[in-house]
């Protein structure tokens, strides 16, 4: 069997070597190291999935609750309630779906009756200490109420409260536009659309004991068809009253920003303790404004590649509260190319941006140029506190002041990421980044940001960024891509609990969890352990596992850094390679003089480089094979052209990354010559009509391996090796569900052979002659249908 699959494999690596070219010389420093599929993920253990309810979808909104253990969802006409452990050891679910007037109002109104009307829950956000605020679109006609959890885990309160509020500047309508929200001291902030059609939009301040405050309205200089991502609050300095809040959001560009239609990413900021004005800006913020967040790569003659559409945000916490540190996910919009890239941004150049000079455009013809003139004192944007201009509230704000604030509400300067320039780029890939979470992880040469990225493919990568001589220099390390749902949805929503070492994961069709590190899955020796370069792992002295800052340092093999096992497993090496042996890979495999035969080695890590070496036995001295006119390697194994007897003999693959080797594979290949060939298939015929002859000298294929031989001996002289495309496509997929139909054949032709020599069972054989009998025009059957399928693309 081993011969005829590497028939296959060869016709599938031919047809590689066409597409490949020169792209299997690329670097592959941005593959992931590691991929795993959805299948292996759970087989591993390492995913818990919700497979989503039958009458809802939109697990689009995650609220975290690490103090008492549960993770709470907003989905479609839904709430449920999960425990933080383990999602899929059940749940607990609130139905809250939209009145049924409410649906026939959306229904007449020529929404679609599914999609849209429906209660979207799109607002999760801790009240108190018993209560959640939650919100939905209620088909069009937002909607909000408390949802009650409790005080402690142990007391199992989950229940909505009966009261509805209106959720109007707090939800949008629509189930298809963002919403960003946080609650803060009793108060709602939400950037939300406020109308049905879907054009007010605006950032509200709602709840509380002030009166609702929001942006102004209809004017485009403050806010442009956005989309928000995001509301944090941010301290400014040791004083709250000076306490800030930072929206992220994208938004068309102003007129005459951009001489065509485009998408800019924005920041912008409010003061917490912002009532609007007294005479001018009644109930809006009066301290407003909002930069542009630039994310390019520099290009040459001056040309960047932007990135302007920003798809989240995540604000990862430092020893400065002040200080953290922000994450944004950014696409294109560009016609040219799709790509994705993440960029990274200090609050020290978001607070230069907007301490710089003001956007001002004179009339409809002008572009925008930096305010020249004088600014009024206290400057617009500063919050009324006794550390500036001794104001006590907003209200008590000159005229000046409020005037300018409410004709500039932009920033001339951008804020550039850190190094002006993207620390992870994606091109001309089939995915685009959706969500981004990041945790801070401790390692035994420092610490180290690990990013997790979720795509638009239902994939997640886990990246890390490694400093190489500086901060300005860094090295992207894909460590892992591994797929979250069991269709290509995208990631939705993510929430890290650094509590639990979990993450977890929304979509359209469900919740999964992840844990954050798999330390087990990277090998048995310390070496494997070294090269994956996670920081959550090291090699203990036994196995690789969580790396612990506290443990004992001489038994923790680690090194993020440069990933160098030479250095640190060197005196372990011998221990490493009886631990490689013990798991290598041995199989055999046939070939056929003058044809060719493929030798399929694919290394668990993708950043491996594959070396072949020859023995012609196992006392001879290796030799290593070069790529030449008979043999030509590729990613997926070894080709050899052309065999020749003398190429039997034992060959041994050898992945090689940072220096290090190991043996991955050993493959004893037969080659068979012509004249033994033919014999062998006229024996087999011999032996297919004569089975209950007992002749058990014969190769040890059954006749329906046989059959297959033939097919691959027809494919291997196929005149047009292109249309065998199709085929190898097929053939993949269909490989184990073949091996299982052998297997299972296999196993009722031993059984037959038992009961045909056994001479007390005359009429048990005759039984059993007519079931093989019916096997095999079975078998023929399975035959002509192969045969078909060679034939079909000649006609193409």
């Amino acid at each position: 069997m081993g011969f005829l699959w590497g028939s296959i494999v060869l016709l599938c690596a031919v047809a590689l070597l066409r597409v490949e070219g020169s792209e299997a010389q690329q670097t592959k420093n941005n593959v992931p190291r590691l991929k795993l599929s959805y299948k292996e993920m759970l087989e591993s253990k390492n995913l818990e999935t919700f497979e989503g309810l039958s009458n809802s979808s939109a697990y689009h909104t995650l609220f975290l609750d690490e103090e008492k253990g549960r993770l709470v969802v907003g989905a479609k006409d839904h709430i449920l309630s999960f425990n933080l452990l383990n999602i899929s050891k059940g749940y607990a679910q609130i139905p809250w779906s939209a009145s049924p007037t409410r649906r026939d109002e959306c229904k007449w109104a020529g929404k679609d009756v599914s999609r849209e009307c429906a209660n979207f829950i799109k607002v999760l956000q801790p009240f108190n200490q018993t209560h959640v605020y939650v919100c939905g679109t209620g088909a069009f006609h937002p909607v909000c109420s408390y949802l009650e959890v409790g005080k402690k885990p142990e007391d199992g309160v989950f229940k909505l409260e009966p009261h509805v509020e209106n959720g109007r500047g707090k939800s949008p309508y629509d189930p298809k536009l963002l919403t960003a929200s946080m609650l803060i001291d009793g108060e709602l902030y939400a950037g939300t659309a406020a109308d049905f059609m879907g054009r007010d939009f605006a950032i509200f301040r709602t709840l509380g004991k002030h009166h609702p405050i929001r942006t102004e309205q209809h004017d485009s200089r403050w806010l442009n068809d956005p989309r928000f991502l995001g509301i944090y609050l941010i301290p400014e300095n040791d004083n709250p009253e000076d306490d800030k809040i930072y929206l992220f959001f994208r938004e068309n560009a102003m007129e005459g920003e951009h001489a065509g239609k485009a998408v800019y990413a924005r920041i912008g900021q409010l003061c917490k303790n912002d009532l609007g004005g007294h005479r001018s800006l009644v109930n809006k913020w009066t301290t407003f404004l909002k930069a542009r967040l630039i994310c390019s790569v520099p290009g040459s003659n001056g040309i960047d590649t932007h990135f302007d559409e920003l798809q989240d945000v995540f604000v990862l916490s430092t020893k400065d509260p002040k200080s953290p540190l922000i994450y944004g996910i950014f696409t294109t919009s560009s016609n040219i190319f799709k790509g994705s890239a993440v960029c990274m941004y200090s609050m020290t150049d978001i607070r230069r941006a907007f301490l710089g000079p003001y956007a001002h455009r004179d009339g409809p013809n002008y572009q925008w140029v930096p305010f020249q003139g004088r600014v009024p004192y206290p400057r617009p944007g500063t919050c009324p506190s006794k550390t500036f201009g001794g104001f006590d509230t907003t209200k008590e704000l000159p005229d000046e002041v409020v005037t300018f604030a409410r004709s500039h509400p932009a920033m001339f300067n951008p804020v550039y990421p850190i190094n002006h320039r993207p620390i992870i780029v994606r091109t001309d890939v089939d995915y685009q980044f959706t969500q981004i979470v990041v945790d801070k992880v401790e390692a035994e040469d420092g610490q180290y940001d690990v990013m997790f990225i979720g795509t638009d493919m239902g994939t997640v990568l886990k990246v890390v960024c490694i400093p190489r001589t500086s901060w300005h220099d860094l090295e992207e390390v894909l460590l892992e891509e591994m797929v979250v749902f069991r269709e290509p949805v995208p990631v939705r929503a993510m929430e890290l609990s650094t509590k639990q070492q979990q993450l977890y994961l929304g979509s359209d069709i469900g919740v999964s969890q992840m844990p954050l590190h798999r330390c087990e899955i990277y090998g048995k020796a310390c070496a494997e352990c070294c090269l994956a370069r996670d920081p959550y792992c090291a090699w203990d002295g036994t196995e690789c596992s969580r790396y612990f800052p506290m443990a004992k340092r001489r038994t923790r093999r680690q090194d993020i850094r440069n990933g160098d096992p030479l250095t640190q497993c060197s005196d372990l090496q011998h221990q490493d390679e009886l631990n490689g042996l013990a798991h290598l890979q041995d199989k055999t495999v046939y070939g056929v003089e003058n044809s060719s035969t493929f030798l399929e080695c694919i290394p668990k890590s993708q950043r491996a480089a594959t070396y072949w070496q020859y023995q012609h036995s196992t006392n001879d001295r290796k030799q290593e094979i070069k790529s030449a006119e008979r043999f030509i390697h590729t990613s997926q194994g070894l080709l050899i052209r052309t065999l020749e007897k003398k190429d039997s003999g034992i060959y041994l693959c050898q992945a090689v990354e940072h220096g290090f080797m190991q043996t991955v594979l050993k493959v004893n290949l037969e080659v068979i010559d012509s004249e033994h060939l033919e014999e062998l298939l006229h024996r087999d015929e011999d032996a297919t009509s004569h089975v209950h002859a007992r002749d058990f000298s014969l190769p040890r294929e059954t006749p329906n391996q046989k059959l297959w031989y033939r097919d691959f001996l027809s494919l291997v002289n196929h005149p047009n090796l292109n249309s065998v495309d199709d085929f190898c496509e097929q053939v993949w997929k269909r490989e184990r569900k073949h091996q299982r139909q052998k297997s299972h054949a296999v196993q009722q032709m031993h059984h037959q052979q038992k009961a045909v020599v056994n001479p007390h069972s005359h009429m048990h054989a005759q039984g059993l002659a007519s079931k093989w009998k019916l096997l095999q025009e079975k078998q023929k059957g399975r035959n002509r249908r192969t045969h078909e399928l060679e034939r079909a693309p000649r006609s193409v």
